[in-house]
């Protein structure tokens, strides 16, 4: 038995049963050339909170120490930002475009009716919003090189940070939009965001939060911030490799639960 058939054995029967979601990217991707601006405009939101913090409010605080290290407040902030673009990036498109495709466009019924079958629609989706966080990540990694805040080739390594939290972002955002009902109910998407976007982490230290940091370190996106912090600043330590695992473990939930979500709602 070769090693890519033992590997291809033991990997998830969602795997397995994925023959063509490139299809899916690549329609995504023909339909998103028209409209480009759409595709790149979320990353906004984080700059302008950056802009803020580096021309402004910044010096009013000075320096923060992060593992050893006195380092520029705007620096300390900028790679949790980052992160918050990936983030941005995957729940939109894996939110509101879903939900419109499933219930109103009735998308996956065509492509379903085609070889293509659930794995292939869940998985193309969820690597297709995860691909627009990472552009979402990348423009912002740009306008860090544009504000001198990259300080070393080490930020770099904050880019498979990001495609990791895109990714779990987005197989858990699909399988939540699987169960909502109406348009009404993605008010709670900004409810949950706006929190995990304040407290995780992103503008405070982890021991700011004093006794309720064990909440803070509940929010995915800060294991998340946590890794694109500590690669963008050549932090490497034995708590990432936590980081990395429990993104992984959102990633394969989702994944799973949308999947057969799809399954139940347009097959049975």
């Amino acid at each position: 038995m070769s090693r890519d058939t033992l590997i291809w054995r033991i990997a998830p029967p969602i795997l397995r049963n994925a023959h063509r979601p490139q299809r899916i990217v690549e329609r995504n991707a023909i339909v998103y050339r028209r409209t480009p601006m759409v595709f790149i405009s979320g990353f906004f939101e984080p700059l302008f909170y950056l802009l803020s913090f580096r021309i402004g409010f910044g010096a009013l605080i000075g320096d923060v120490e992060f593992a050893g290290m006195s380092i520029e407040y705007a620096k300390f902030v900028a790679p949790a930002l980052m992160a918050s673009s990936a983030m941005n990036g995957a729940v939109y498109d894996s939110t509101m475009n879903i939900y419109f495709k499933l219930r109103y466009s009735k998308t996956y019924d065509a492509m379903l009716a085609s070889p293509l079958g659930a794995p292939d629609v869940a998985i193309g989706e969820i690597l297709w919003a995860m691909l627009r966080g990472f552009i979402y990540s990348l423009s912002f990694l740009a306008c860090l090189v544009v504000l001198g805040l990259a300080g070393s080739w080490w930020i770099l390594a904050a880019l498979p940070a990001c495609l990791l939290i895109g990714l779990a972002f987005a197989a858990v955002g699909m399988a939540l939009t699987t169960y909502m009902r109406s348009w009404a109910d993605f008010d709670w998407v900004q409810t949950i965001m706006l929190p995990l976007f304040l407290f995780s982490a992103t503008f405070y230290p982890l021991s700011a939060y004093g006794d309720f940091g064990w909440i803070v370190q509940l929010s995915p996106l800060y294991h998340g911030a946590a890794l694109v912090r500590g690669a963008s600043l050549g932090v490497a330590t034995w708590g990432m490799l936590v980081h990395v695992l429990v993104l992984i473990v959102l990633a394969v939930v989702g994944l799973t639960v949308a999947t057969r979500r799809i399954e139940t709602l347009l097959l049975k």
